[in-house]
């Protein structure tokens, strides 16, 4: 899997017409790591793989390959779709023995929960081994959205920018991601915990819509789009992405 991981991120950045050291600069990250990484030869940190992710504006399922109607790509052989009245939803049937799993370095482990295939939640179960952390350097990541989580069992450290917060098993959380954090076990024993990570992709949709809107301007040449905050507003009025 984690040989997979980097050639998605390859993939992405070479799709992008990035070069390898223009992106380990971006990301603030060695060009042999970023190497290592793609190549399957290292895995990378929590707080690595989310400024790439970020960069690149890719998605999770899109590294774990449950992108859907993705060439060669599958969901869990599982994953029962079971569709409700035309009204709701469906419902996601996910076995724990199909669970995607990313196992980061520093003794870090994702494992893919059900969702939808809209991107709008990262639902994760994410264990830490005794003196892991999200962040082999020590320093602190950032990234968009909101991050709720439950820890089910052992203890966690929670850096947020300039405090820290001792979490144990019953313990729950939420703050904006944006903030500076970093997660440490300084324990023995194993934590685990349910992580719903909300919104990480909206700005990638917001950016999407704009570009698309100024391709519409561009095209139309319309005259009534006399300012920035014209835009803007188009931009409001416009159907929102429905994500990847």
């Amino acid at each position: 899997m984690e040989e997979d991981i980097g050639h998605a991120l390859r993939a992405a950045r070479q799709a992008q017409g990035i070069s390898l050291r223009s992106l380990a600069a971006d990301t603030g990250i060695s060009a042999s790591l970023l190497s290592q990484v793609e190549t399957g030869k290292s895995q990378p940190s929590v707080s690595t793989l989310y400024a790439l992710v970020n960069r690149l504006h890719v998605s999770l399922d899109e590294l774990l390959g449950l992108e859907v109607n993705a060439p060669g790509r599958q969901t869990p052989q599982h994953r029962d779709s079971a569709p409700q009245a035309p009204q709701h939803p469906g419902v996601v049937i996910q076995r724990g023995a199909d669970n995607p799993a990313l196992d980061m370095d520093n003794g870090v482990r994702w494992e893919r929960l059900a969702s939808f295939d809209n991107g709008l939640v990262d639902a994760l179960l994410v264990t830490y081994q005794g003196g892991a952390s999200s962040s082999s350097e020590g320093t602190l990541m950032r990234h968009s959205g909101f991050e709720y989580a439950y820890l089910l069992e052992g203890s966690l450290t929670l850096a947020l920018e300039f405090d820290e917060h001792e979490l144990r098993a019953g313990d729950s959380f939420c703050f904006d991601s944006t903030r500076p954090h970093m997660y440490v076990n300084r324990g023995r024993q194993a934590a685990r915990g349910l992580w719903y990570v909300i919104g990480r992709n909206s700005a990638e949709h917001t950016r999407e819509r704009l570009a698309d809107l100024v391709g519409e301007i561009s095209a139309s040449g319309d005259a009534k789009l006399s300012s920035v905050i014209d835009v803007f507003r188009r931009l409001d009025a416009a159907p929102q992405a429905s994500g990847r």
